[in-house]
């Protein structure tokens, strides 16, 4: 880095982008994502952080945190850029975004937030927990495929964009795992062998809510 842009970066707040979700599995949209955010926004750092207990997903089986948290780990681990943290995983209870900003705050008070999520869920988020005060905890960044349609939010702390690699969902994911076919190249290396090892997303077999 050159002096000039170290000393221009000493005259903002450090930037910390936040990725939440519930990485079930991690694929290669959520780390083209989070690389493609952070280069718009010029952040320092994204933090993963790995859903607890997602009170949005009760109607589906969610496999393990500790295994989740794990694969993101994997995922993350070539970039130096990426961090993972384990404040929703380690909370009681279900899983709030308002928890994990609070947290977050409270851990980095020096820090600007930049919280990176779903267009689709950005246009529900006005009936998530505590929704007034998100808006003064982070700006929101909303990500979607090409073409898709986003959802409209009049505000200045909340930014659009289209990310190619957002087209890969985590559903597939699993349905691929589960029906037999290969998902090289939709998820990290690593992550493909991990979910090989414990045989996640395998029809019953798979360690799935704390239980295996």
């Amino acid at each position: 880095m050159s002096s000039r842009l170290a000393a221009e970066r000493t005259d903002r707040p450090f930037r910390l982008g936040v990725m939440g979700g519930t990485f079930d599995p991690i694929h290669h949209g959520h780390l083209v994502a989070a690389s493609e955010v952070a280069s718009v926004f010029d952040l320092d750092e994204v933090v993963f952080v790995p859903t607890g207990t997602p009170w949005q997903k009760s109607d589906r089986e969610v496999a393990e945190a500790e295994h989740r948290y794990l694969m993101t780990v994997i995922a993350t681990a070539a970039n130096p850029r990426f961090t993972v943290s384990r404040v929703d995983i380690d909370r009681p209870g279900p899983t709030y975004t308002i928890d994990t900003l609070r947290d977050l705050r409270a851990q980095r008070p020096d820090a600007e937030l930049f919280f990176i999520t779903g267009a689709d869920a950005m246009a529900k988020i006005m009936s998530w927990k505590d929704a007034e005060e998100l808006w003064t905890l982070a700006h929101f960044v909303g990500v979607t495929r090409p073409g898709h349609e986003l959802p409209m939010l009049d505000r200045n702390d909340v930014s659009l964009m289209e990310v190619p690699a957002m087209a890969i969902s985590s559903t597939d994911c699993r349905e691929r795992v589960r029906t037999g076919h290969p998902v090289w190249y939709l998820v990290p290396d690593g992550v493909v062998q991990y979910i090989g090892k414990y045989k996640l997303y395998n029809d019953k077999n798979y360690a799935v809510n704390g239980q295996k």
